[in-house]
């Protein structure tokens, strides 16, 4: 399967404007009603347990069962989870966007079907054979058993699809602690991938979670026995809690990621991909553009083909209205503030009416002309509310880049026509994703080559995530035999 088109794209868009405007085929009120009410009930079976014991337990008998059932069985299942996936993207989407109240709904379509059908699957998992004069060694990819996955309220069912196919597909059960903000539309999730596991033959509960998922819930599951492998994707907080633990721990974590723009960029291209890629659901997925970094002979231009793309920018006098309302604190020069809450997420069309602005919902993205020092360059802030900041040469932008990346190495990229530029960058930040001439969001697969994945495990090391992140290597070897040659 393949991740959807520009074509596919636009449909969704229209689709969601017909319904929000009461014209086209909507569904029916009560349908949607019913969906609401379907996300807020919490009640027990189908993968979901009172208790982490419980869920553990439930996992770790399915698992036992998974692992005598045969690779084909794998394929069956995953395939029977990306088409039902697929079906019910548009469902999940709506049951986040209502609980959450983050981001876009037309955008969380998009992440949930790239998921679905870019997130790779068993054949992740090929064998590597070596033969020689002394005989011949056979390496295979061996379930790690039970995975622990803790999971954000950013992207909770995009991250809930993505963790399960890789998880599965190397032939473990999964036990989610969810984001408590995100506990019903995941609780959801994981019935209707209980449902297409069953459908498909496979044995109940091998995605289980937590009924009502707390903080010390999620620190039980870290440190039960029976959890071999932890895979926290979050803040800096729960990675920390991770990387203590007794156990092997993939963490995925924050993000800053910078572009920059030199002079011989394609600029109206540029200005498109960063507007695109920094208002994608409303900037919440910690790869998404966080902050351009332009040449200042062109930095006019980036910001007037900005605007034509249909971005808003500020004068000077707004900004200085906006930074009371999406800052709870101003930090020092060059340092990350507290953003406020209440914003994150929310439409640019939301934040702009805070300080007087009246634009409509077709407006993605609030530009702001700010200089190095200031703590939106710094500051990861999950908001479509987007710096750009000048510097004199591609250089200078470059080593401002890693400064504001933080050494998160998690996302960066450039838009130049240069490749020994782009090439010094990349090696620069060292990030498990760097993007040339593009929107970020073609570094998780969605209008770039290449799988998906939503969780970015920069700080343990593992990079994106896929099903041999979950597997460890066998080896068998046969001495003085088996090579025919």
């Amino acid at each position: 399967m393949t991740a959807l088109s520009e074509a596919d794209i636009q449909g969704i868009i229209t689709r969601v404007q017909e319904r929000l405007s009461g014209t086209g085929s909507a569904r029916p009120a009560a349908t949607l009603a019913a969906q609401s009410e379907m996300a807020t009930a919490t009640e027990l079976g189908e993968g979901i347990y009172p208790t982490v014991d419980e869920a553990v337990a439930a996992a770790k008998r399915a698992q036992d069962v998974y692992s005598r059932m045969g690779l084909q069985t794998r394929h069956t299942i995953i395939d029977a989870i990306r088409s039902a996936m697929v079906a019910e993207a548009e469902n999940l989407a709506m049951l986040a966007h209502t609980e959450t109240g983050l981001g876009r709904y037309e955008d969380k379509i998009i992440k949930n079907r790239l998921v679905a059908t870019k997130a790779p699957g068993p054949e992740d998992l090929e064998p590597d054979a070596v033969t020689g004069d002394a005989g011949m060694a056979v390496i295979e990819w061996a379930p790690v058993g039970l995975v622990g996955a803790i999971t954000p309220t950013t992207n909770p069912t995009s991250t809930i699809i993505n963790n399960s196919i890789s998880i599965l597909s190397a032939g473990n059960a999964v036990v989610f602690n969810v984001h408590p903000n995100a506990k019903k539309c995941s609780a959801e999730n994981v019935r209707l991938l209980n449902r297409a596991i069953a459908a498909a033959g496979g044995p109940p509960d091998l995605v289980t979670a937590i009924a009502t998922p707390t903080l010390e819930s999620a620190k039980a599951l870290m440190v039960h026995a029976d959890v071999r492998v932890l895979l926290v994707t979050g803040g800096p907080g729960v990675v920390e809690e991770a990387l203590r633990a007794t156990k092997r721990a993939v963490t995925a974590g924050p993000g800053n990621p910078p572009a920059v723009v030199d002079e011989t960029a394609d600029i109206p291209r540029a200005a498109r991909a960063i507007v695109a890629g920094a208002s994608f659901d409303n900037n919440v997925i910690c790869t998404d553009e966080k902050e351009a970094i332009v040449v200042n002979s062109v930095a006019d231009q980036l910001l007037r083909e900005m605007a034509d793309a249909g971005a808003y920018v500020l004068k000077e006098h707004e900004l200085r209205r906006l930074e009371r309302v999406i800052f709870k604190e101003l930090g020092p020069p060059s340092k990350p503030g507290v953003i406020n809450g209440a914003f994150i997420g929310k439409n640019a069309s939301v934040i702009l009416n805070e300080i007087g602005v009246q634009v409509g919902d077709d407006v993605r993205l609030v530009v702001a002309d700010v200089p190095n020092e200031h703590n939106l360059v710094w500051t990861e802030q999950m908001m479509p509310v987007f710096p750009v900041t000048r510097v004199p040469n591609v250089d200078v932008g470059i080593e401002l880049a890693v400064r504001a990346e933080h050494g998160f190495r998690h996302t960066a990229g450039i838009h130049s026509t240069n490749v020994e530029t782009i090439t010094r960058m990349a090696r620069a930040m060292n990030c498990s994703i760097f993007v040339a001439n593009g929107s970020f969001f073609a570094g998780l697969g969605q209008g770039g080559e290449g799988y998906s994945s939503f969780s970015i495990a920069s700080p343990s090391g593992d990079g994106m995530t896929r099903p041999r992140t979950f597997s460890r290597p066998r080896r068998v070897s046969v001495v003085g035999a088996l090579r025919i040659v």
